[in-house]
């Protein structure tokens, strides 16, 4: 098929997506080629927004080069994401999954576009105000009891995840990557591994936990639209959902509501953002409204940081191999001894 058009952007070839929406969706596309972008900020698997002219659309596929175990995302995304939708968290209407790797050359699924803002820094939530600032994350604080109060069984979701063990098994597997992607000494983070094992709590019911909840994995309807000002109009990146403890999504989101006060950071938070709410806020107000005894938060607070710890020292590893390039990278390792400090001071503090 030839076609004045610009190609499409790597990793999506738009006439094989066409052919395919017209053979499973038929009536879903307008008549006319599709054009298409990736859409930036992810971290692993690539979004594209995809448009006939008239419609809008959201393709999901691994990263280029993936290995085939990564085509499990995505019917997993998609299944989460499509169990999810009649519920009250707000997610994208899925249209169809293909597995087929043929079609564009990895697996794949589409989604409805949701409008909405992403937020990654203070600085981009600034103009909201402190007032739609607060609102808007305690709003991200009930839309995570929402998640966590959906029955997993009642919505096709009871073979989700094994809960059982959830947490060791977590601080294991973070335990394993920390040892992987290392090649240098790290003051404390033997000892937080350590004090974390020795304090790992008792979890609560299993729920369906979002495995990285944070402002800049969420739209914000900031049109002030039905469901008011500035709510979360969808809930992205649903990679590392599964079933488990919900205290970890809170925690993690805690975590991600601190300061770092490190200047020029190349990891930011919304945290310093006028009206962005305190720690202690979204842990009130998360506990009252989901009834769930987080007494033990700080754990998982420090679980939160030691994770990110490992994840930043990954990739400051690949940076020193020359594997990863970019802005910012070179500053990733002086981060990761300030989230070993974080760790176990929340850990120690309680």
């Amino acid at each position: 098929m030839s076609s004045d058009r610009p190609p499409g952007p790597p990793g999506l070839d738009l006439d094989r997506l066409r052919a395919h929406l017209d053979r499973e969706r038929p009536g879903l596309l307008a008549a006319g080629p599709l054009t298409g972008r990736l859409i930036e900020g992810g971290r692993s698997n690539l979004t594209y927004a995809v448009s006939d002219g008239t419609g809008h659309w959201v393709v999901r596929r691994p990263p280029l080069g993936h290995v085939l175990a990564t085509a499990h995302d995505m019917k997993r995304e998609h299944r989460v994401i499509s169990a999810l939708h009649p519920t009250a968290v707000p997610v994208p209407r899925t249209v169809l999954l293909c597995e087929d790797e043929e079609v564009i050359g990895a697996p794949f699924y589409v989604m409805e576009f949701v409008a909405g803002t992403p937020y990654r820094t203070a600085d981009q939530l600034a103009p909201l105000g402190p007032e739609r600032t607060r609102a808007a994350v305690l709003g991200l604080v009930d839309t995570l009891v929402d998640l966590h109060a959906v029955d997993p069984a009642a919505v096709g979701l009871g073979d989700f995840g094994r809960p059982e063990g959830f947490l060791d098994r977590q601080l294991r597997r973070w335990g394993k990557q920390l040892a992987a992607s290392r090649g240098r000494d790290l003051p404390g983070i033997e000892e937080l591994h350590a004090a974390l094992g020795r304090a790992l709590p008792v979890s609560p019911a299993a729920t369906v936990v979002h495995g990285d909840y944070r402002l800049d994995n969420v739209l914000l309807d900031t049109s002030g639209g039905p469901g008011g000002p500035d709510r979360v109009a969808a809930v992205l990146d649903w990679e590392m959902s599964t079933l488990g403890d919900p205290l970890t999504d809170l925690g993690l989101l805690v975590m991600y509501s601190v300061a770092l006060e490190v200047p020029d950071s190349p990891v930011s938070t919304t945290a310093s953002a006028p009206g962005h709410p305190d720690p202690a806020e979204l842990i009130e107000r998360y506990a009252a409204r989901s009834g769930r005894d987080v007494a033990a938060v700080s754990w998982y607070t420090a679980f939160a940081w030691f994770k990110l710890a490992v994840i930043l020292e990954g990739i400051h590893y690949r940076y020193t191999l020359g594997q990863t390039v970019g802005a910012g990278f070179d500053r990733i390792g002086d981060l990761v001894p300030v989230f070993i400090e974080r760790g176990l001071t929340t850990l120690n503090e309680g």
